[in-house]
């Protein structure tokens, strides 16, 4: 498959005191099966078509994400959901302040074991009587301290009795890296997104014992991300990116699409992994393994609508390990980061449904509801916390 663009689709394009303050843009991407609205919407001219030139950008870790957004060589991102968070919060580096413009997709990850570890626990309750009965400490890994695998998989672990901070070791490693850090024995298991548990599986290194679904129906995974600065001084520009995205994510939702998807993906400038493997997980029926993606990049919008309360649920898991010594304004630090008014306007223009309610309503894997209320309390409420 060619690695150029197609010809720019047919369609209006944003001019006048609407145009974009800046056409073209440095946006950053991690080698990951969830950077497809990216990839889709320069490979389909949706950039295009709202005035805009997305030139993309692999990075090769979600801190050089960080960074390069902070330093300004980045105007916007592909990122973890709490990266924006932790900076925000200033934890583990610089405080700045941040803008999410949107959701790109929701689940899609998953808590991968060597085989060595998964032949003597092939799910949750199994691992927690190995790890009871025996003196070691497996290694985990997940991809930033204050992203979503971090969050999700010390979720997983503390449901089951494992407490995430004591009971085993923890490390950080660029997704692409997992599968190799699996097969070399430095890891004992990950969480991350695809196709890099695929990977380990059908190379014979690893076996997937959870998929983040089922932590978190639905859970919040990457947003495309950047200082409030930038979207403070380029309004037009972010909305045209969010318009850009949004039709990319509409377009994922269509079987067929994700077909094309797996195929753009799979070449050497974006994922770099074969693409069966990325296919396997990505395209809406089962996989071979009886596993199922769990990824949704539209539904309607309602994959991409920026809840206060998924952002407000990162911040509780702050407080529970100790990442954050006292509450912090829990509403007040999401409402200042989820750029709602951007999202809304861009939706609008393109017809896309918006929640009538800025929270939503889950259940986790231990039975816990988590709406947005009572944050402070859910926060402290755990038998297993820091």
């Amino acid at each position: 498959m060619s690695s150029s663009p197609p010809t720019p689709l047919a369609g209006h394009v944003i001019a006048g005191s609407d145009a974009p303050e800046k056409p073209q843009l440095r946006v950053g991407f991690i080698a990951l099966t969830d950077c497809a609205p990216l990839v889709i919407a320069v490979a389909r001219g949706y950039d295009r078509k709202y005035g805009l030139e997305i030139v993309l950008q692999r990075q090769p870790s979600w801190a050089a994400v960080r960074d390069r957004l902070l330093s300004g060589d980045l105007d916007a991102s592909h990122a973890l959901y709490g990266l924006g968070y932790g900076i925000q919060l200033g934890l583990g580096g610089p405080q700045r302040d941040m803008a999410m413009l949107m959701s790109l997709n929701q689940g899609g990850q998953a808590i991968t074991l060597s085989r060595a570890l998964a032949s003597r626990a092939r799910n949750g309750a199994a691992l927690a009587r190995h790890i009871h009965g025996s003196p070691e400490r497996p290694t985990f890994a997940h991809t930033f301290p204050t992203g979503s695998h971090a969050m999700l998989l010390y979720y997983w672990l503390a449901a089951h009795g494992i407490h995430p901070l004591h009971d085993v070791r923890s490390t950080v490693i660029p997704p692409p890296q997992m599968a190799e850090a699996l097969r070399r024995g430095d890891v004992d298991g990950y969480c991350v997104g695809e196709p890099w548990n695929a990977l380990a599986q059908s190379e014979g290194q690893g076996i997937t014992v959870a998929l983040t679904s089922e932590v978190w129906p639905n859970h919040p995974e990457k947003v495309l991300a950047c200082t409030r600065d930038f979207a403070d001084r380029h309004p037009n520009t972010a909305r045209a990116l969010i318009m850009a995205l949004l039709e990319a994510c509409r377009y994922l939702d269509v079987p067929a699409h994700r077909e094309e998807a797996a195929s753009w993906l799979a070449l050497p400038d974006f994922v770099d992994a074969p693409r069966d493997v990325i296919a396997s997980r990505l395209l809406p029926e089962k996989a071979a393994d009886g596993s199922a993606p769990g990824i949704r990049f539209f539904a309607d919008g309602e994959a991409n609508f920026p809840y206060l309360s998924d952002g407000m649920w990162m911040a509780t898991q702050y407080r529970r390990w100790g990442m954050l010594r006292e509450d912090p304004d829990y509403l007040g630090i999401a409402q200042s980061i989820n750029r709602l008014d951007l999202y809304r306007e861009a939706a609008a223009q393109l017809g896309v449904p918006v929640p009538v309610s800025t929270m939503r309503s889950s259940r986790l894997i231990d039975g816990r509801i988590w709406d947005g209320s009572h944050a402070a309390g859910y926060a402290r409420g755990f038998d297993i916390q820091a």
